[in-house]
């Protein structure tokens, strides 16, 4: 290497420098000085370094520094108090790292999960952790590990998740500053991902003590709803409850998509029994006042209830597989089975009479792939089934009629599950099989008195809403307004086919002979003579609502063999699977 300096140096500066760049570039170096044309100092390479002389490599390793941090944070996952871990046992729940370990980790589950990452270990940790410089002493009955909310992300099933799971073990799962914001924190990156959001909740409410932190802040508790409204449709918040959730709790259960509750374990309501008896006077026991009994059957708010917590994540986990992860996306389909039951039997398995009963729950076996139907809220307004299926392995959710329940007519409780349904099923792109076998809405006042034309409205808003494809069938009977409640003609189904059993009409036989013919019959005197006229109107009336006339008119699309009833479908959920329709421009509907 050649290098020139200025003139003026001297040559014990040209060797200085000449020593210093051959050391550092380790390689001969000639110092020139000024224009001269021989060097003023030479330098030769250094010799390289005996391997003996070089300096050892430190043998790296978890410091005393990374060894504290592993400590704390065994600290952190070993829960609150050691008094309160131990009454667990006692109600038949996990611990709350044991209930992950159960839904995401291979120990103890079934190697479908993976728990990705945690959140907010630390949070509150300057509060109650012996290393924190805030706390002098700390008191093992005051702990306060991750403010008793663990929230995160990962796989379940093979699909990537969020997830909050309260721990019991610290004030009862109670709610306060840290863990608020760890929650909305949760849901807010659920947004931003799209990915579905699993609530574990066993939470006895906010802290009251410590209100003024989270309870009325602009980030505080309340928004929980908020981001709750506006994931809603987006991406499908499904709730499990392990506790007793009052108050505040009980409104994640109630504004997530589906809710499961667990036997002897679950219950939500507004108000505590204590809260109720000094607001009422009414002593209830909390059970009774808001365990599964009360919300499957009566409230309708529990989508479904588990035996056990086992039970619980096995029903999430079937239910999850019919879902997308978001509403930009399709659900998924599985490899096509055959269904349960041979389609052969359909035909003979609908009575003719129309108000004979029998259980739809057969025809849908003979339809589906074989055990594919989840049904939902199968307690609640039983006159409806709904839940989802796969047809030839496409996802499909279904609304059916269930003649077996009241002849299938509908009620109030009925056309609310039925509306909340369809709605959810449109938001996540799942098309819609009606299976319509109705004598129509219920009438009478107790049925005014429920709010039978209120809900009935919402479960026809529902219908006229949704831009999902979606196929009538006429399985029996359709009268009334039941056949707009089911998809009919008028409701923009792709299409409205029957089986031969099928009828529509204004109403039935029965009631439109008493509407039509009442005073003409009750001229009649010779009792055999009104029998036998009543028979010939009967007969003619059905003649007139039969769906071979329907067909005739082109008022439905197509008779079919009830035989062939499955591979119809499976053709034209095939052939519309992506179909598009326009709805009118507007902020939104006024109907909820």
């Amino acid at each position: 290497m050649k290098v020139r300096i200025g003139a003026g140096a001297t040559e014990e500066e040209a060797r200085a420098v000449a020593a210093a760049l051959a050391e550092h570039v380790a390689d001969e170096v000639e110092v020139y000085l000024g224009d001269d044309d021989e060097p003023a100092a030479v330098h030769e390479a250094p010799e390289p370094a005996a391997e003996e002389d070089a300096e050892p490599e430190r043998e790296l390793g978890p410091t005393e520094r990374e060894e504290r941090l592993r400590e704390e944070i065994a600290d952190i996952l070993d829960g609150g108090p050691e008094k309160y871990k131990a009454r667990l046992s006692e109600q038949d729940k996990l611990f709350v790292r044991d209930r992950l370990d159960l839904w995401f980790g291979d120990e103890g589950g079934d190697g479908n999960g993976d728990l990705l990452f945690e959140d907010g270990r630390f949070a509150n940790f300057d509060s109650w952790h012996p290393n924190s410089p805030d706390v002098e002493e700390a008191d093992p009955d005051t702990r306060l590990p991750a403010d008793g909310l663990i929230t995160g992300a990962a796989d379940f099933e093979g699909r990537d998740v969020h997830f909050m799971a309260n721990d019991f073990t610290v004030k009862a799962g109670s709610m306060a500053e840290r863990g608020v914001e760890k929650f909305l924190r949760m849901q807010q990156r659920a947004l931003k991902t799209g990915q579905p959001v699993l609530y574990l909740m066993d939470s006895s409410g906010g802290r009251i003590d410590q209100q003024s932190g989270f309870f009325a802040n602009r980030e505080g508790i309340g928004k929980y709803y908020f981001n709750h409204s506006r994931l809603s449709g987006r991406v499908p918040q499904i709730c499990v409850l392990y506790g007793p959730c009052i108050a505040g709790a009980a409104y994640t259960p109630v504004f997530a998509d589906f809710t499961v509750m667990v036997e002897g374990m679950s219950a939500m309501a507004i108000a505590s029994p204590r809260m109720v008896k000094m607001v009422t006077g009414e002593e209830i026991e909390m059970q009774d006042l808001g365990g599964p009994e009360v919300h499957a059957r009566q409230s309708g708010s529990a989508d479904l209830v588990a035996r056990d917590e086992e039970h619980a994540r096995e029903l999430v986990s079937d239910l999850i597989g019919y879902l997308p992860d978001n509403s930009d996306e399709k659900p998924p389909s599985q490899p096509a089975e055959p269904p349960a039951k041979p389609t052969e039997g359909i035909d003979g398995l609908i009575p003719e009479s129309p108000n004979r009963a029998y259980d739809m729950h057969e025809l849908i076996e003979r339809v589906v792939d074989g055990d594919s139907f989840f049904e939902l809220k199968p307690e609640y307004g039983k006159e409806i089934l709904t839940g989802y299926a796969r047809i030839d392995g496409r996802t499909v959710g279904i609304v059916a009629n269930q003649p077996a329940e009241r002849a299938g007519a509908i009620f109030p409780d009925a056309a609310e599950k039925a509306a909340e349904f369809v709605w959810k099923s449109d938001a996540y792109n799942v098309p819609l099989l009606y299976l319509c076998d109705t004598p129509g809405f219920m009438a009478g006042s107790q049925v005014e008195q429920d709010a039978i034309l209120e809900k009935g409205k919402k479960m026809i808003y529902a219908t006229s809403e949704a831009t999902v494809p979606k196929q009538s069938v006429v399985v029996r009977k359709a009268y009334g307004a039941g056949i707009y409640a089911m998809s009919g003609p008028a409701y923009d189904p792709e299409s409205t086919i029957a089986l031969p059993s099928g009828e529509i009409g204004i109403m039935g036989p029965e009631a439109a002979i008493n509407a039509v013919y009442a005073n003409k019959l009750n001229d009649i005197d010779d009792p055999e003579e009104r029998a036998e006229r009543e028979q010939e109107l009967r007969e003619e009336y059905r003649e007139d609502i039969d769906v071979h006339r329907m067909a005739s008119e082109t008022v439905i699309d197509e008779i079919v063999p009830p035989s062939e009833l499955r591979t119809e479908l499976a053709a034209r959920f095939d052939f519309y699977e992506d179909v598009e329709k326009d709805r009118p421009s507007k902020k939104h509907g006024t109907i909820l």
